[in-house]
């Protein structure tokens, strides 16, 4: 009897233990699915009901629609369970005024291992006592004395 436990619980054991776990995060087979959109014939209902709500959306002049796809898994024994990177794909749609797909990008691991970005920055500019400051101090000051009842040094 003691056998057929201790080979039940030994075969459990070393089942559990090679199966890797996988983190999946976004849109499932993104890459399968951008394939059945067709640039100026899908509309934003197709998109949605094939893609679901997108991770982000911009509306500058035409609207942007970004989806993510992200699968992670534990790496080796001997990388001490560090997370190992399998499938990291950006789907980028953009839609025009008509509600159109007029353009898609898919970006996979190997695609943005090559952007480069810019180096430049823009420096701030403001005031000593523009509406930003005096916005920032006056919320500064409610969260230090939120009853309003603290004395002031003016």
């Amino acid at each position: 009897m003691r056998f057929i436990i201790y080979s039940i619980s030994f075969i459990f054991i070393l089942s559990c233990s090679f199966n890797k776990v996988v983190k999946h995060h976004g849109v499932h087979f993104l890459e399968k699915k951008h394939e059945k959109l067709v640039i100026n014939s899908s509309n934003k209902n197709d998109v949605l009901k094939l893609l679901g709500e997108p991770s982000t959306k911009s509306t500058f002049d035409n609207d942007v629609w970004i989806y993510i796809e992200r699968k992670v898994t534990t790496g080796k024994i001997y990388y001490l369970g560090k997370e190992k990177l399998i499938v990291n794909n950006v789907l980028v749609l953009e839609l025009n005024n008509m509600g159109l797909v007029a353009s898609k990008k898919l970006y996979n691991k190997n695609d943005m291992n090559k952007l480069t970005f810019a180096e430049n920055s823009t420096d701030p500019k403001y005031r000593k006592r523009s509406f930003v400051y005096d916005f920032l101090s006056s919320m500064r000051q409610k969260i230090n004395d939120p009853l309003g009842k603290r004395k002031t040094n003016n």
